[in-house]
Parts: structure tokens; sequence; C-alpha cells
């Protein structure tokens, strides 16, 4: 009895014993067959991009740019053969004037005043060469006869002799005509606006805490609004007030002589510096719900959000700066659906980004 308890004990134990001994082979499925999330990994590297403030605005003309073209006298405008924003090269005919009534009467007067002078003094000399006048007489006479002849000289030289034709004085844009055919103009009356062609300036703003950051002679692309290409300017004016009715400093930039018209609204994008720190493809950035910017990294082969501050972005590339671990890879594609700890799988055989 006690030999056959003894042998169904030991039966017993040895099934104890080899039933701990063999492994659970559920428990190592569910470790080698983790879920893991394909990615695509990059080389964190650090880099700078320029800091850029844009400025939108008015393509206008410096106040230098301005010049009007009067009239010399009082006239009757003939012709007009301009019309407003027209290009016109330097010497270019603007208008036509003949002189007015009243003008063309003072001269009349003052050629009668000339004649008539040169004939008392000739008339001076005869008598004083027969003892009959004085010298004194006769200087009086002759001045007489210099003065009239200097008005009449002045009157010619400002056209009121005969017709004459102002032209443009330097390339411009014609920016207003003030009057028309058969009108009668005193002297001194504008004319006609003109702008320089080569002295275009864009008008733009920038909230004020941007504007201490601008200097005058910095580089500065200009797009008209709507369009890819630019222009390269610079800034000529920094304003040190804010506008009242805009609430904004004014910021003037100056334009290349062709590519831009008056009155166009174009984009000033102003470089004031730049931002140095790991530079990154734009799509590596995520926002959570929060809005708080955010990047994945990839710490030994599994994914570890990071927050980061974006310094500086160009649409293509960003500028960010956190607790971002230099050596560690930044996740690209698919890092949109990756959380904390979740195991990675490179798409790229190099681990290390490359």
């Amino acid at each position: 009895m006690r030999t056959r308890r003894s042998g169904s004990v030991m039966c017993a134990l040895c099934a104890f014993v080899l039933f701990v001994a063999v492994p659970n082979p559920s428990g190592r499925a569910k470790t080698d067959h983790e879920p893991s999330v394909l990615a695509h990994l990059i080389k964190l590297k650090k880099g700078s991009l320029p800091r850029i403030i844009s400025a939108y605005g008015v393509v206008g003309a410096s106040p230098a740019a301005h010049q009007t073209v009067m009239a010399p006298l009082s006239a009757v405008v003939d012709t007009v053969y301009v019309k407003r924003d027209e290009k016109v090269a330097s010497d270019t005919p603007l208008v036509r004037l003949g002189p007015s009534p009243t003008m063309a009467a003072a001269y009349s007067q003052a050629m009668t005043a000339v004649r008539t002078a040169n004939e008392i003094a000739q008339r001076t000399r005869t008598l004083l060469d027969q003892h009959l006048a004085t010298h004194q007489e006769l200087a009086s006479a002759e001045k007489s006869a210099a003065d009239a002849q200097a008005s009449l000289t002045a009157m010619q030289a400002e056209g009121a002799g005969s017709p004459q034709t102002l032209r443009a004085p330097f390339a411009a844009v014609v920016t207003a005509i003030s009057t028309s055919p058969g009108a009668i103009v005193a002297q001194g009356a504008a004319l006609i606006d003109l702008v320089r062609l080569n002295e275009l300036v864009l008008h733009a703003g920038v909230v004020p805490n941007q504007a201490a950051e601008i200097h005058i002679g910095e580089a500065v692309n200009v797009m008209p609004l709507g369009e890819k290409r630019g222009a390269a300017g610079q800034v000529v004016l920094r304003g040190s007030a804010v506008n009242p009715q805009t609430g904004l400093v004014a910021v003037d930039v100056a334009l290349p002589p062709e590519g831009f018209f008056a009155g166009e609204m174009a984009v000033a994008q102003i470089v004031v510096g730049e931002a140095a720190g790991y530079i990154v493809p734009h799509a590596a950035v995520l926002v959570d719900d929060k809005g708080a910017p955010y990047v994945v990294q990839a710490v030994d082969g599994r994914a570890r959000q990071v927050k980061v501050d974006v310094l500086v972005s160009d649409g293509t590339n960003d500028i960010i700066e956190g607790p971002l671990d230099p050596i560690a890879p930044l996740v690209l594609d698919g890092n949109y659906q990756l959380r904390n700890g979740m195991k990675l799988r490179p798409a790229n055989p190099n681990a290390d980004g490359t």
C-alpha cells in the first residue's frame, strides 16, 4: 500500500514540474506581435531662415518725384497732347499755349514802348550833337530804351510773342491734367502733374510692435497682389508715429524703375534678420488639441511627442526650438497617427534618418 501511494505522488509532482517548465505560448506571441506604425525618419539638424515681416500697401511716388507743369504766363490753351495715366518720355510735348488777349495786348504795348524809347534816344543824340540836349538827358533816354527792351525780351522768353509748347522735363507718368483746350489760364496756374518713373515707392504700413525691427536700408522682396513674381526693393523710410486712422506705422520701400504701376497693391516682405534653431520640414510640425505645436521623434524605436516653439516658417521649412533629443531622428510621414510610446517601423532602413 505504501509503495503504490508513493508512486502516485511522484507522478503528480512530475506533471506539475513539467507544466511550470514549459513556456506559455500565448505570452510569447503577445510580445513578438506588438503593433507598429510605418514611419519615415529624417535626421534632426541645425539651421537658420530669414526673419520676414510682411507689409501691405499701394505703389505711389515719393514727394520728390512729383512735379507740376505750370503756365509760364497768362495764356490760352491751344492743345493738350497727353492723357491721364499716360507714360511719357523726356521732352515729350505736353501742352501748346498761345498768348491770351491780355498778354497779346501787353506784348504789343511792350513792342511799341521799345520802338518809342529807341526813337527818343536817337532824337536825343541828334539834339546833343546840336548842343540842344544835355548828356544827362541822353543817358536818361538810353536807360528808358534799355528798360523797355528788357521787358520785351522777358515777355518773349516767356512765350508771349508766339505760341509755345511745354515739354516733359523727364520720363514720367501723367497723374493729373488740370486744363483743357480753349481755357484761359493765369500765370503760374497748374496744367499737368507728373511723377518720375524711376522714383516709385510702395507706401505700406506695419503694426507698431513690428515697426521697431525695421530699419532703413533693409532688403525687401516686393510682389504685386495676386502674383508670384517679385522684385528687389529697399526700405527708405520707417515712420516714428502711429497713424491714428489705420493704427499702423508707415514704411516706404523704393522700387525698381520697371515692373510696377502707380496705384497698384503690393506686399513687401522685409528681411529683418535670421532665426536659428532646428530646421525641419513644415510637414513635420503638428498641432495638438490646444493649438500647441509639437513634433514626433523616434527614441529607441518608439514615438515621443515633443512640444516646440516655431520661430519662423517660409512655408516649406520651419525653424523650431524645444527639449529635443539632438541624436534622435524626426518622424515625417505618418507622424499624425502616433502617440507616446507607440512602436515604430522605419520606412527607410537607416534608422538615423539619413
